[in-house]
């Protein structure tokens, strides 16, 4: 079971990984094959929103590969507990905003993760 939570953790943090790379860096040149249905002229004008929401996506990559660091059982479930449910919520708060796409994109494999974390105990 620990090594499918870490296989979960592993799966979100990479995901989050790309999010920080695209919002920081490629928010004008991907941000319109990603997001459609957002204006094209509207890209430019946004890129700095873009890329503090892609640090933010940076601070969930590095609590998440954070929690392999720790050799401590117990700890290393909550600080994965804690970080899987920010994605959670982002991710259920995307799809109530967005598109509801984000909830089985970013929120459903955290709730996973979360799901398995909970049922090893």
């Amino acid at each position: 079971m620990q090594i499918a939570v870490q296989i979960i953790i592993g799966f979100v943090a990479i995901f989050h990984l790309y999010i920080f790379w695209f919002e920081m860096f490629a928010w004008e040149t991907k941000g319109p094959k990603i997001f459609k249905k957002f204006p094209k002229d509207l890209f430019p004008v946004t890129k700095t929103m873009a890329a503090n929401q892609g640090l933010y996506n940076s601070f969930l990559v590095a609590g998440l590969f954070w929690s392999f660091l720790i050799t401590d059982l117990n700890w290393q479930n909550n600080i994965a507990l804690f970080f899987l449910s920010c994605v959670s919520v982002a991710g259920i708060y995307g799809a109530i905003t967005a598109d509801k796409k984000i909830f089985f994109i970013q929120a459903l494999p955290a709730l996973v993760g979360i799901l398995l974390i909970i049922l090893k105990h």
